[in-house]
């Protein structure tokens, strides 16, 4: 590891993060009868379709996920805290999530998962 310690965000308590793999391998696990490179083939479509449609600029709703949107920023002054000149930020897109009452209540309402993969009991 060479002495550099990887430094986790507050708060994360050393848990792992989802990753693109192990959305597949939900997919793969929940459809029986698909093969795992038919899994990885719906898998792919739908990512790339949400990316399509996002880079268009249209928004991405999903029912009881939430809403990806695309917001277009306008050029403004920003300041160099460091030295505090002033400098020009140009005009870009950003993409904003905003979660649906049903995500924001089902986080809201559980605690994190212990590591044997259970909820805690409160």
């Amino acid at each position: 590891m060479g002495g550099v310690s990887e430094r986790q965000p507050e708060g994360t308590d050393n848990r792992k993060t989802m990753t693109r793999v192990d959305l597949l391998n939900a997919v793969y696990a929940s459809c029986p009868s698909l093969s795992r490179a038919k899994a990885k083939q719906v898998f792919e479509m739908a990512l790339e379709e949400i990316t399509d449609t996002l880079v268009s600029g249209e928004p991405v709703k999903l029912r009881s996920f939430g809403l990806f949107m695309v917001r277009s920023k306008r050029e403004r002054i920003g300041r160099n805290p460091r030295t505090g000149v002033e400098v020009p930020i140009t005009p870009r897109r950003v993409l904003t999530f905003k979660p649906s009452p049903v995500l924001s209540a089902a986080v809201n309402s559980h605690s994190p998962r212990d590591e044997s993969g259970r909820a805690g009991q409160s």
